[in-house]
């Protein structure tokens, strides 16, 4: 990890959606939404890594009986979500990504309100991403993604 201070840490964000019957939560759709997003600001694609997502998968196992929105603090850059219903990996890596409205890319910072979820996305020395779901006890959605190299450093741009 570089020597660079980390920007404050990613905001723990929930959000309510209605239930889908179809859901969609295999690691291409992770990755696919994830290079989506990447590829419209010029950045390069990320790859699933088996790794990331056994450390994902195992803290969304731990927030099971609560689902309580609180960080891993472990080593690599993070995103959670928290709905209601079946929320879909795909729209938890689209809610990130309704950051970019407030993400300057001239002064480099966020305008108005929080948006290190979609610069962690777009990230451009990030390489893999490793993602897990879970239903929690209190029919609530737990979502979380790993990444690796992970984002956010003080002075530096995503992209």
């Amino acid at each position: 990890m570089a020597s660079h201070t980390i920007l404050s840490t990613i905001c723990l964000v929930g959000f309510l959606l209605a239930p889908i019957s179809n859901a969609q939560n295999s690691p291409e759709d992770f990755v696919d939404t994830h290079n989506d997003i990447r590829a419209a600001v010029g950045v390069g694609p990320v790859s699933w890594d088996n790794n990331l997502a056994a450390y994902a998968q195992n803290y969304a196992y731990s927030k099971i009986e609560t689902c309580k929105m609180e960080h891993s603090n472990g080593p690599y850059g993070e995103n959670l979500a928290e709905g209601y219903g079946e929320m879909t990996a795909v729209e938890a890596v689209k809610f990130w990504a309704t950051e970019k409205k407030f993400y300057n890319h001239h002064l480099n910072r966020c305008v108005g309100d929080e948006c290190g979820h979609y610069t962690q996305i777009v990230w451009r020395d990030t390489k893999n991403i490793g993602c897990a779901r879970v239903k929690c006890e209190n029919n609530w959605v737990f979502v979380i993604c790993s990444y690796y190299p992970p984002g956010n450093y003080v002075g530096q741009y995503p992209y």
